[in-house]
């Protein structure tokens, strides 16, 4: 079992109050909130250890390269990555997504070449392949999905061709929760010879991910998500993949030599980090890891499920038809639903003024709300630093808001 309260004054601030109100906070698949560890590693940063890296030969840049290419390290031992230079550093998931797109488009799409998406995609894994798309004329296909919100897998298999150049899809939806089979993914797409880009934003935080076991090509993930900082996140790349794409921006660091005739790169990870790196954030990202790590990430997922588990019972209890979107038989912590005909916008302005935080709106997915013939939902996701009474509470702000907007 977990110590909730104990771990929950490591989040100071979940003792907020809104309007009054103790903060609930069900926003955990937008963004997840920082442990004092965190916060308190990147004062230190600024404080103590602020240089820039890599080119001084002075202590403070010592320390600070040092600092960074071991929070590289870190985050290469919690994926199980082979080597630290597959680690990239990025701006976060979408970042990482736009870099394979340009990249590989660059280096290995020609007009008529196909990619394959899913219809569960975040805006971030589907607009990057069309930029490339209308770019370089090549075909984005879409794994449709069913009713229960899972991959219909044999219309992926079918999705196949001799164009087929790379496959792109989500670990886990931000919308429906749905934990996908990536394993067969993965494995189906090398069948044909074909690499796999997996989105692994909203898995990395429930979950314990093996790149090495799983065989995957790509996998991207953002630091905000994991109780780490924003504006950081890796991009993992096999070491094959990474020396024979192009790099995705010029500038300082990403050089091995300059002169008016040539440009010689770096070596990787370099290659693909130009400019002065995230430094303060990489230390703060593998401080994040590390907290999670100490907690236990199969306690983690655990827990988060016995959360969702609990939610999904109080929210389908209640006195109204409710439609909850994302009905797989393996999902992440995340809750989306409908209550009778009330405007997902409504309810989450309600439920604000009780001190509940949930997102509401299409999440960044458009056209799956289409698929699902919806505009969009409310949406409650749990961390490991949520509890049942947080749930109960939701529960009766739900019972509160649905008699106003219900009287006739």
């Amino acid at each position: 079992m977990l110590d909730i309260q104990a771990i929950r004054k490591d989040f100071p601030i979940l003792g907020l109050k809104v309007y009054d109100k103790p903060l609930i906070y069900f926003d955990n698949a937008a963004t997840t909130q920082k442990p004092t560890v965190v916060v308190e590693k990147i004062r230190d940063g600024y404080y103590n250890v602020n240089a820039n890296i890599h080119r001084g030969v002075h202590f403070l840049s010592q320390a600070a390269t040092e600092a960074h290419e071991e929070a590289r390290r870190k985050v290469q031992q919690f994926i199980n990555a082979r080597y630290s230079h597959e680690i990239i550093f990025t701006r976060g998931t979408t970042e990482a997504i736009n870099l394979v797109a340009s990249t590989f488009a660059d280096a290995f799409l020609s007009s008529g070449d196909e990619v394959i998406i899913s219809a569960m995609e975040h805006h971030s894994n589907i607009v990057p392949w069309q930029i490339q798309a209308a770019g370089k004329d090549i075909a984005v296909k879409v794994v449709p999905v069913d009713e229960k919100g899972e991959l219909c897998m044999d219309a992926y298999r079918r999705l196949f061709s001799e164009k087929t150049k790379l496959v792109a899809v989500a670990h886990v939806s931000n919308v429906l929760g749905t934990v996908n089979p990536v394993e067969d993914i993965i494995a189906t797409a090398h069948n044909h010879n074909v690499p796999v880009l997996i989105d692994g934003a909203q898995a990395v935080p429930h979950m314990r991910i093996d790149v090495e076991r799983l065989d995957v090509d790509f996998y991207v993930f953002s630091a905000h998500k994991i109780y780490g900082p924003t504006g950081i996140g890796a991009l993992y790349g096999k070491e094959e993949w990474l020396d024979k794409l192009p790099p995705y921006q010029g500038g300082g660091e990403m050089i091995a030599s300059v002169s008016f005739e040539k440009t010689v790169f770096n070596e990787l990870p370099f290659k693909f980090e130009a400019g002065t790196p995230d430094y303060i954030g990489s230390t703060a990202f593998a401080e994040a890891l590390r907290y999670v790590e100490g907690i236990g990430m199969e306690r983690i997922a655990a827990y988060e499920q016995e959360l969702l588990r609990y939610a999904t019972e109080k929210v389908q209890s209640l006195d109204i038809p409710v439609r909850i979107f994302g009905r797989a038989g393996h999902k992440s912590s995340v809750l989306s639903f409908l209550a009778g005909d009330i405007h997902h916008y409504d309810m989450g302005m309600l439920l604000d003024r009780l001190g509940i935080a949930v997102r509401t709106g299409h999440h960044c997915a458009q056209p799956l709300m289409q698929a699902l013939g919806i505009e969009g939902t409310v949406r409650a996701s749990f961390a490991f630093y949520n509890t049942k009474e947080e749930i109960d509470a939701f529960a009766d702000g739900l019972e509160r808001v649905i008699k106003m907007l219900t009287k006739r």
